[in-house]
């Protein structure tokens, strides 16, 4: 049978209005009865009904995260950072995987706002209309990490993604390389994609080199369109001798790609990307990358809207953080 607050006022010998001021932390129990209540509630194995006192108190310590892809390692360390700092402000999360479907991303908004989420992340991804609809139909506190809407109309936790880019392709250019090939995101992406790729032609323009549309493809930020944009650049006459990657995934991609047709990797191809995941140090030759600071993404992205949803004073609410380029064998100096 369930055991109720009833039960453990009874074997306590006190009222239930004690037993619930025990399990809601207030102060006002005098320390004997205190113990009494948390000696009924261990002997019975009662448990507060988490719906019944979010009912009561308006207020269901619950987050909801929405994530694009949780099989992509950069999210999931984003979302270390936004679970430690949930645990310390004693929040639960409710993690829902989008499979990068738009779809689906406004379906479990919905969802998560529908189970009374005292707030909401959404994390990464385009914010696109649709989805500022859905937003504005909650009553709850919403930040975006890492991404951010155009307008600014939410608060948001990221990186400078054009200036990552700019110092990727600006690295290439100090070690002597000016035929510099891009593996980008999509360009329909305007916090990520199109930002990336704006740096890259900005480091271009600033170095003096000209921008030649057919040293671009257009990838989906994953392993296998790294892998045919690479194999595009080594089929053309007048070949890059360095890549810029928008993601790690993407970079491994042409790193194999270049491998498998018997060529190296710094000597033949230079490259460099954007994010640093844990693999960018595991693959052969180690990736020259620049890092986004993802746990701190994800853990300042959580406190943010737990000061929003404890309806604290925030100075800042569009948060850029540094980003910081990893030199590791991926690039050479050009001869």
């Amino acid at each position: 049978m369930t055991v109720t607050i009833y039960d453990v006022a009874r074997e306590a010998g006190v009222s239930m209005a004690t037993v619930s001021r025990v399990v809601n932390n207030n102060p006002n129990v005098k320390p004997q009865t205190r113990k009494k209540v948390y000696e009924a509630i261990e002997r019975l194995g009662y448990r507060p009904n988490a719906v019944a006192r979010g009912l009561a108190s308006k207020k269901t310590t619950t987050v909801g995260v929405v994530i694009p892809d949780i099989s992509n390692s950069i999210f999931a360390e984003i979302a270390r950072g936004i679970e430690d700092i949930a645990n310390m402000y004693h929040y639960n999360i409710i993690l829902c995987n989008a499979d990068k479907r738009k779809e689906k991303e406004i379906r479990v908004i919905n969802t998560l706002l529908e189970k009374q989420v005292d707030g909401l992340l959404f994390m990464g991804g385009t914010v696109t209309d649709e989805h500022i609809q859905a937003f504005q139909t909650a009553a709850v506190p919403i930040v975006l990490c890492a991404t951010s809407d155009e307008k600014g109309m939410y608060p948001s936790v990221d990186i400078d993604h054009e200036s990552a880019a700019y110092d990727a392709v600006s690295t290439l250019v100090r070690h002597g390389h000016r035929q510099i090939a891009m593996i980008s995101g999509t360009l329909q992406d305007p916090a990520n994609g199109y930002a990336r790729f704006q740096g890259y032609k900005r480091a271009l323009e600033a170095a003096g080199i000209e921008y030649q549309e057919d040293l671009v493809r257009i990838g989906n930020y994953r392993y296998e369109s790294g892998v045919e944009a690479m194999k595009y650049f080594l089929g053309l006459k007048k070949k890059p001798t360095a890549i810029f990657a928008a993601t790690d995934e993407m970079a491994i991609g042409a790193i194999h790609s270049i491998q498998d047709e018997g060529l190296k990797v710094p000597d033949d191809f230079s490259i460099i990307s954007v994010d640093n995941i844990r693999m960018a140090s595991m693959v052969r030759p180690q990736l020259t990358t620049v890092a986004q600071p993802m746990y701190d993404l994800g853990a300042v992205a959580m406190r943010l809207l737990t000061k929003l949803m404890k309806k604290e004073n925030v100075e800042n609410p569009r948060v850029i953080l540094p980003h910081e380029t990893i030199l590791r064998l991926s690039v050479s100096h050009l001869d």
